[in-house]
């Protein structure tokens, strides 16, 4: 057992420092964590795919949805309340950040009215209706001239 002044790891802070210093890569919301943000679980239906989203700590109104050229995009952003007025100590660990994060979909020819979207427990759920595909052979020869 680790004492606690380290991480769940205690090689978290050596790797995150050689990944900023080398690499360049850090990113300023929640820390390391960042990477455990917006896991995403998509199921098939018959006739639509549902989306689940972690969201946790969000309220609805900093989330968004955009549609553009058969993508779906799901953005949410976060502000820190930085005042400190007439509160009393200090704080002694602070791992909450503020920034934003995103993903995209390809979701084809569907339109932002076809698309219900629910939040609820720190959970987005979507549900997109299935469209027609066009099949394509599955193989062919090609002849070189």
């Amino acid at each position: 057992m680790l004492p606690s002044i380290f991480g769940e790891n205690m090689f978290d802070d050596f790797f995150d420092d050689f990944d900023r210093q080398f690499f360049g890569r850090h990113n300023p919301l929640y820390g390391r964590r960042a990477k455990n943000l917006m896991k995403t679980d998509i199921q098939e239906h018959d006739d639509r795919y549902e989306i689940e989203i972690d969201l946790p700590g969000f309220k609805k109104d900093e989330i968004s949805l955009d549609m553009k050229d058969g993508y779906l995009t799901i953005s949410a952003a976060k502000g820190m309340d930085k005042e400190e007025k007439g509160k009393k100590g200090k704080y002694i660990r602070q791992e909450r950040y503020a920034g934003a994060c995103s993903r995209s979909f390809y979701v084809g020819d569907v339109k932002p009215s076809e698309v219900h979207a629910k939040y609820e427990s720190g959970i987005l759920t979507l549900e997109i209706p299935k469209k027609d595909v066009q099949v394509l052979p599955d193989s062919g020869h090609i002849a070189i001239e």
